[in-house]
């Protein structure tokens, strides 16, 4: 019960960690939380910072979620102080309870007063040590979002409905043999309901036409814009 303990006091620190702001403190000297959004994510950093740090800021948020399931949960040995009911291995539970607490202290950081970032990209770090085939449709479903919208919350937003989703039509549908399925899937909607709750006030000013958006990034629209026009003049 200690070590367990351990890890999610370490994984949740982890997820604490506010990349976006330290980044934007050691190389402009700003404080991000004061500028654009107000949010310490990586997609305020790209508006405020440009995208080079952006990446930084992206990839430091990956990382948080890729420490906690790939070293932090090694921290567990000997047996698992509950009764194991799951089909999933121990160490798979450990990891998933470690990720879950790197992602919650993104969301609600120690060191921010209990507020922070939207979680997605920490929980992609955590999904690539879990599940990566899923989490890499869900990859694509926001790259596709992306580009034919702009918005990035769109995409996020698209991507957390889309990893359970992708489970289900997967076991359901394609008949993929996916172990724990029943489990995992109660844990993917759980997850994605809370990446979903953290995006609330994106989605609020996304129906009210207010949301930001990343006009460069609208790629797909623009094209196929361009090419009729070409076509027809």
């Amino acid at each position: 019960m200690y070590l367990l303990s351990l890890i999610i006091v370490l994984s949740y620190l982890a997820g604490s960690i506010p990349t976006g702001l330290l980044v934007a403190r050691w190389a402009k000297g700003l404080d991000i939380r004061t500028m654009g959004s107000g949010n310490i994510g990586s997609t305020n950093a790209m508006r405020v910072l440009g995208w080079k740090w952006g990446l930084v800021v992206q990839f430091g948020d990956l990382a948080k979620g890729l420490l906690a399931v790939l070293v932090i949960a090694r921290l567990h040995y000997g047996d698992f102080p509950f009764n194991n009911r799951t089909p999933f291995e121990e160490f798979t539970i450990v990891q998933i309870i470690a990720g879950i607490a790197a992602v919650l202290g993104h969301i609600f950081s120690v060191f921010l007063n209990f507020r922070g970032g939207k979680g997605i990209n920490t929980a992609a770090g955590m999904l690539v040590g879990i599940a990566p085939i899923d989490i890499s449709i869900a990859l694509i479903v926001f790259l596709i979002v992306l580009f034919s919208t702009g918005y990035v919350s769109l995409g996020s937003i698209s991507a957390a409905t889309a990893f359970p989703t992708t489970l289900f039509v997967r076991f359901n549908f394609l008949h993929d043999n996916i172990p724990s399925y029943h489990t995992l899937i109660l844990f993917s909607i759980g997850l994605s309901l809370l990446l979903i709750y953290a995006h609330r006030a994106n989605i609020k000013r996304l129906l009210a036409g207010q949301e930001n958006r990343f006009s460069k990034l609208k790629l797909i629209g623009k094209r196929v814009g361009g090419s009729m026009r070409t076509m027809m003049f």
